[in-house]
């Protein structure tokens, strides 16, 4: 059986590496659908479109893409709340639509903070209806000043977070090893602006000044090179000509870059909790 995996990927890459014409880069209302909420719409000085989503007393907002991907690229500029944001999330996350005990999700979460304080990156991947995977991050810039990068790479190999092209943190696929891993389940791309004050800023201990809301979050600049649903396939369109994310791993360089992080960002990290693994960590930990 764990011969048959190496054959499975190819075969799957040879299936949905089909490429197509029509870019899915586009402007921003194009390829996402706003939800509830104070949701809007706004341009820039060169015509851009920017989304912004607001929090306050009474509503969250949000947005997600028209479609579902299996596997994609996908990248968004973002501009976290600025000033006094504790106890509010804002999320960029992709997650499947089919029922929930064996649901795929990988998620951006930032933590917002008292003014002065760096922003918490929490990070986690659900795979077949199992999450738990969670890792946080200190930004080593102040995401309320401009816009970053934040890209989420899922392909048959691997999940691979970055910031501003810089690798973050990265899952390999190891069902080969009985390790549950996001494969078969289209997911679609969400983001969310809410309320966590119970948990979000210093375990909960800091809670939201609503007096400071509205709380907004920007985005801009949405572009996904994914595999997407036509008639009876699924066809890997390109926004450009580079198709390498299908099969992209790290190298060398990139894995120093990801130890870098680790050493100098990373403050949790569910693979050292001892606490929380007084038996044993879980099987994937050590091969990250």
């Amino acid at each position: 059986m764990g011969q048959a995996r190496p054959q499975l990927l190819a075969s799957m890459a040879a299936l949905y590496f089909i490429l197509a014409t029509s870019p899915v880069i586009s402007d921003m209302t194009d390829s996402l659908d706003m939800l509830w909420g104070n949701t809007q719409v706004l341009y820039d000085s060169t015509g851009h479109q920017i989304v912004s989503l607001s929090l306050d007393h009474w509503t969250t907002s949000a947005f997600r893409s028209k479609t579902k991907y299996l596997f994609a690229r996908i990248d968004m500029d973002i501009k976290l709340v600025a000033k006094d944001s504790a106890g509010t999330v804002t999320t960029l996350y992709m997650i499947t639509e089919g029922l929930w005990d064996i649901h795929d999700e990988i998620d951006l979460e930032f933590l917002g903070n008292t003014t002065g304080e760096p922003y918490t990156l929490h990070t986690n991947i659900y795979a077949r209806g199992t999450g738990g995977r969670e890792k946080q991050y200190q930004l080593w810039f102040d995401p309320t000043e401009d816009f970053h990068t934040y890209t989420i790479i899922w392909n048959p190999q691997m999940i691979l977070i970055l910031v501003d092209g810089r690798p973050i943190r990265q899952m390999k696929n190891q069902l080969r090893n009985d390790i549950p891993f996001p494969l078969y389940q289209p997911m679609r791309l969400y983001a969310s602006i809410w309320n966590a004050d119970d948990w979000a800023t210093q375990g909960g201990s800091i809670k939201t000044d609503w007096s400071q809301a509205p709380f907004t979050a920007f985005f801009r600049n949405y572009q996904a090179n994914a595999c997407v649903p036509h008639k009876t396939a699924w066809i890997c369109s390109q926004g450009s000509s580079d198709n390498s994310w299908f099969t992209q791993d790290l190298d060398e360089e990139g894995k120093q870059k990801l130890k870098d992080v680790d050493d100098k960002y990373k403050i949790y990290d569910y693979c050292t909790d001892s606490r929380r693994y007084p038996n044993g960590y879980p099987p994937e930990c050590g091969s990250q």
